[in-house]
C-alpha cells in the first residue's frame, strides 16, 4: 500500500520526501528550511511536503517542539529504499544535484584520493560516443608500445579503483579491451562509420559473464574473527559476483591473494580467493594479486 502511494506521487515530490527521511534516519532531525535550500522551494510546498511524509509514514515522525525540528521517532522504519553506496555518498558529498551546502558534506569526511582524473573534454567525447553509438578515431598512449591511432567503439565506463577505463572494441587487436580515459587524446567520433554486430556490447563475452568470487580470510591472518567481521562474512565466506572483465580490478582493489599456495603477506592481503579455478581464462585477472594461472585445490 505504502509502495503504491509513493509511485502516485510526481518524481519532484518523491525526491524531496525521501531527502527528508534520508535526513531523519542518518542526520537525526529535518525542518522546512532543510528542503527549502536543498531544493529551492517555497516555505508552503515544505510544509505541504511534511505533512504529506507524514501521511505516508506517520510512525517514522515526530515533531520536536523545544528544537522547532521533526525527529525520527522510535518506532521509525524506512518506506523508501536507501543502498548503503548511495547513502554514503550522500553524506560525504551531498545528496545529490544542486546540493550547495558549504564544505560539499553533511558530516566530517576524509576520502581517499582520486591521483588519476581525466579531462572533462575527453571524457565527454567518450560517452558521447557510448550513448550515440558511434565510433572513435583515438590517439592513445600506450605503456607497451607508446603513443598510436586507433579507431574503437566505447560501450562502458569502468572504474577500477585507482582509474577510469572504457570498455570498448579495439579494431586495431580485433579484441575488446580496457583504455585508461586519461591516455586517450585527440578523440573524435565517426559517425559515417558504422558498428558491426561483433563490436557491439552483447559480443563482448567477458563483459557478459559474471563471476563468482568467493573470498575468505587469508589463512595466516591472526584474527581472522575480526576480519569476517569486517567484510560481514557469513559462514567465513564472502561471496561477491561481478563481471568477468573486472574481476581483475576488484581483487587488486581488495588486496585478495589470488596465489595459489597463498604465500601472500597476510598483513597486506588479509583476504585470499577460495576459488581460484572460477577465473582461471579470465583475461582481467592478470593483474591480481599473486596470480600465476596455476591452480590447485586447497580446503
Amino acid at each position: 500500500m505504502t509502495r503504491e502511494t509513493i509511485n502516485k506521487r510526481s518524481q519532484k515530490q518523491r525526491d524531496r520526501l525521501a531527502y527528508i527521511e534520508f535526513r531523519l534516519w542518518f542526520l537525526g532531525d529535518a525542518c522546512r528550511r532543510d528542503l527549502m535550500e536543498r531544493f529551492g522551494i517555497a516555505p508552503a510546498m515544505a510544509t505541504r511536503d511534511f505533512t504529506a511524509y507524514r501521511d505516508l509514514a506517520p510512525q517514522n515522525i515526530e515533531f520536536d517542539g523545544s528544537r522547532k525540528v521533526y525527529v525520527p521517532s522510535e518506532r521509525f522504519t524506512p518506506v523508501f529504499e536507501h543502498e548503503p553506496e548511495r547513502v554514503l555518498s550522500a553524506l560525504s558529498k551531498g545528496f545529490g544535484d544542486g546540493d550547495d551546502r558549504q564544505g560539499g558534506s553533511y558530516l566530517p569526511c576524509e576520502l581517499p584520493l582520486h591521483l588519476n582524473r581525466p579531462t572533462l573534454q575527453e571524457l565527454a567525447v567518450v560517452t558521447r560516443a557510448i550513448h550515440q553509438h558511434q565510433v572513435l578515431r583515438v590517439r592513445y598512449h600506450s605503456l607497451k608500445r607508446g603513443a598510436a591511432d586507433r579507431e574503437v567503439v566505447p560501450h562502458a565506463l569502468v572504474d577500477s579503483g585507482l582509474r577510469w577505463h572504457t570498455r570498448v572494441f579495439d579494431r586495431q587487436s580485433g579484441e575488446f579491451r580496457d583504455l585508461v580515459i586519461s591516455r586517450i587524446e585527440a578523440a573524435a567520433p565517426m559517425p559515417e562509420e558504422e558498428i558491426r554486430l561483433n563490436e557491439m556490447a552483447q559480443a563482448d563475452k567477458e563483459w557478459n559473464r559474471q563471476v563468482d568470487l568467493v573470498l575468505m580470510v587469508h589463512p595466516a591472518v591472526d584474527r581472522p574473527e575480526i576480519v569476517q567481521r569486517d567484510f560481514g562474512m557469513r559462514r567465513g565466506e564472502l561471496h561477491v559476483t561481478v563481471r568477468a572483465a573486472i574481476a581483475g580490478y576488484v581483487l587488486q582493489l581488495w588486496n585478495v591473494d589470488c596465489s595459489p599456495d597463498r604465500r601472500l603477506d597476510p598483513t597486506i592481503h588479509r583476504l585470499c580467493l577460495k576459488n581460484l579455478k572460477a577465473i582461471m581464462g579470465t583475461k582481467s585477472v592478470e593483474i591480481a594479486p599473486g596470480f600465476t594461472g596455476e591452480f590447485k585445490e586447497k580446503p
